[in-house]
């Protein structure tokens, strides 16, 4: 993020400081991304309005504020009891949320409260109520200790999540619902899958040091970056090298494959495929030479499109019978059946494969990865407006959708086959329970070792799998089922 802004520090003879947009409007932005958020909208669509100039310093302040904005709502409520309008309301906790930790703030929280004041001039939704901003602002830079003190009691405040999701974590998970909070207020790391078709992760930690980058090995295939790095930097990403894919999210392909005869034809399904990431990795993970079919399954053509981008960077083929058109296919097979060994992306909802199961060649799977919508909540680190858009009513709401897609793709697998049903959520209603409702009513599906619930931030849990990657992931849920033979 810039740090040369007016009224942050002075100007330094640098053209690119001499260009940086200054702090106010940066704030301004933030502001107006954060009242995005609270009416609904999430926090990429929120930067996506933001003007690009702007978009990098503001999307780093506004995921510091959506970090802190559980203390600043209640910071705001102690100087400003009475709700003010709500974009000076989105103003004021802006400021509060980047300036009531000192040792954290971007910037010195005198400076904030200056450009705060400045933004609140400038913008004719704030105009009026300036000066308020100023004497709120003012006051909790004068009694900043007692002000935070009076909060401290607050659980929302303290932990930065709504009540009912802190709540919700203590039921789930009394022994570790804490550390899950912090993990969630804390930055995740970049974590990148190295392509066993083209290189090793201990290749690719040669070359990132040639770069002077700091990485360490994390599982079979990951690379975790010391620092965050824009992904043109990264060697071999043009290339199809790496990707970047969490270390959790990692464990889905090789655990879904493992065990199978990977020298026999096989067919498999990705039935929430959107970005491509999981597919891809599917792909890398069978020998050269092998015989297989994938298919990809999105609901949303947008979405999909984002499948064909992945698929085509990392130089993975798609097939006929690809429904966006957006992308040259390979011709088209005589019996208009996938072309093996490429992916046919189908623009379909899963629950429906009367949809698109006979294009995908009409025969059971011999795998089915089902990475099903859910919460987000394992993921709220990396997307921290999904703590304060999420509702406890989409818990139950969600876990019906994820019943019912297992419930139609089950059917699906073949005899001696295996469905993985993954999320990446840690709320026990999208994991545990699920599976347990599922093994009911299913008496042909036999659970095998998988990793259940994985704890954001580290891996300490003793789980069933003993690959496991080391060092820092993101919260998922992990529960490989096989079909009992015919």
């Amino acid at each position: 993020m810039p740090h040369d802004h007016a009224g942050a520090r002075p100007r330094s003879d640098d053209d690119s400081a001499a260009l940086a947009p200054p702090l106010w409007k940066l704030l301004q932005a933030t502001a107006e991304a954060l009242h995005a958020v609270r009416a609904g909208q999430s926090g990429t669509a929120a930067l996506a309005g933001v003007t690009p100039a702007l978009r990098p310093g503001v999307q780093a302040l506004l995921f510091q504020t959506l970090r802190h904005l559980g203390r600043a709502q209640a910071l705001r409520r102690q100087l400003a009891p009475r709700n003010p309008p709500p974009a000076v309301d989105a103003l004021l906790c802006t400021a509060l949320a980047l300036a009531w930790n000192p040792d954290e703030a971007p910037y010195e929280p005198f400076t904030l409260v200056n450009q705060a004041v400045e933004a609140a001039k400038r913008h004719p939704a704030t105009k009026a109520q300036a000066a308020f901003v100023n004497a709120c602002l003012r006051r909790f830079l004068r009694e900043h200790a007692a002000c935070v003190a009076a909060t401290d009691a607050d659980p929302v405040a303290r932990w930065n999540h709504p009540a009912w999701w802190i709540e919700q974590l203590r039921r789930d998970h009394p022994e570790d619902w804490e550390r899950i909070l912090r993990a969630n207020n804390a930055h995740a790391p970049m974590t990148l899958r190295v392509s066993r078709q083209k290189s090793t992760p201990a290749l690719y930690l040669q070359a990132l040091s040639a770069i002077n980058m700091v990485a360490s090995a994390v599982g079979r295939d990951g690379v975790e970056l010391d620092q965050p790095q824009p992904v043109q930097r990264l060697p071999g990403f043009a290339d199809g090298v790496v990707s970047v894919q969490d270390a959790a999210a990692q464990q889905a392909a090789p655990l879904l494959l493992q065990g199978l005869d990977l020298s026999a034809p096989l067919r498999l399904l990705d039935a929430c495929a959107a970005p491509g990431g999981k597919t891809a990795h599917l792909v890398d993970c069978l020998p050269p030479g092998a015989a297989w079919q994938v298919t990809a399954l999105e609901i949303d053509p947008a979405r999909a499109e984002r499948i064909h981008d992945t698929l085509q960077r990392l130089q993975i083929r798609t097939a006929p019978g690809t429904s966006t058109g957006a992308k040259a296919d390979p011709p088209q097979g005589a019996s208009g059946q996938p072309v093996s060994g490429a992916v046919q992306v189908l623009v379909a909802d899963a629950a429906r494969p009367g949809d698109w199961f006979a294009a995908s060649g009409g025969q059971p799977f011999d795998a089915i990865l089902l990475d099903a919508p859910c919460t987000a909540s394992g993921i709220v680190r990396r997307h921290p407006d999904v703590r304060w858009l999420r509702r406890a009513s989409d818990i139950p709401q969600l876990a019906t959708l994820q019943a019912q897609l297992l419930a139609t793709l089950w059917p699906l697998v073949r005899p001696g086959g295996r469905l993985l049903y993954c999320t990446c959520s840690v709320f026990r209603a999208e994991g545990d329970a699920q599976v347990r409702s599922f093994l009911k009513r299913n008496t042909d599906a036999r659970l095998l070792p998988s990793p259940g619930h994985l704890i954001p931030g580290g891996t300490d849990k003793a789980g069933d799998v003993r690959d496991n990657p080391p060092g820092d992931h993101d919260g998922f849920f992990y529960a490989l089922f096989q079909k009992a033979p015919a």
